[in-house]
C-alpha cells in the first residue's frame, strides 16, 4: 500500500467520524448524513482497491481510472453546488418574508422608548 493511500484512508476515516459525530449531535439530518457516509465509505473502498478505478473507467468508456474519478467528481460537485444554491435561495426567500412581517408589525406597533 502506497503512502498516499494510507494518508487518504486516514483522512477519509477522520471525515467519516466527523459525519457520524454530526449525526449524533443532530447537526445534520439523516439524509445528509447517509449521503456523506456513502461518499467517505466509497472513497475508502477506492483507496483500498485502486484497481477498481480501471473497471469504472471501462464502464464509463474513458481511458484511465483517474479520468473517471475526475468526471465523477465534477458531476458530484455540480450537484452539490446546485443543492447549496437551492438552500441559499430558500433562505433568501425566508429572510425576505421575515423582514416584511417585521416591517408590517413595526408599522402598526411602534417601538416604545422606555
Amino acid at each position: 500500500m502506497e503512502l498516499i493511500q494510507i494518508v487518504g484512508i486516514v483522512f477519509a476515516l477522520f471525515a467519516l467520524s466527523r459525519v457520524i459525530l454530526q449525526l449524533k449531535r443532530r447537526n445534520i439530518n439523516i439524509n445528509e448524513g447517509l449521503f456523506w457516509i456513502f461518499v467517505w465509505s466509497f472513497i475508502i473502498l477506492l483507496l483500498i482497491y485502486p484497481e477498481f478505478f480501471g473497471y469504472i473507467a471501462e464502464i464509463l468508456g474513458v481511458g484511465r481510472g483517474v479520468d473517471a474519478i475526475i468526471y465523477i467528481s465534477i458531476v458530484v460537485l455540480f450537484y452539490l453546488i446546485y443543492r447549496i444554491y437551492a438552500k441559499i435561495d430558500k433562505l433568501e426567500r425566508q429572510i425576505t418574508y421575515l423582514v416584511r412581517e417585521i416591517a408590517i408589525r413595526d408599522r402598526y406597533e411602534p417601538k416604545r422608548r422606555d
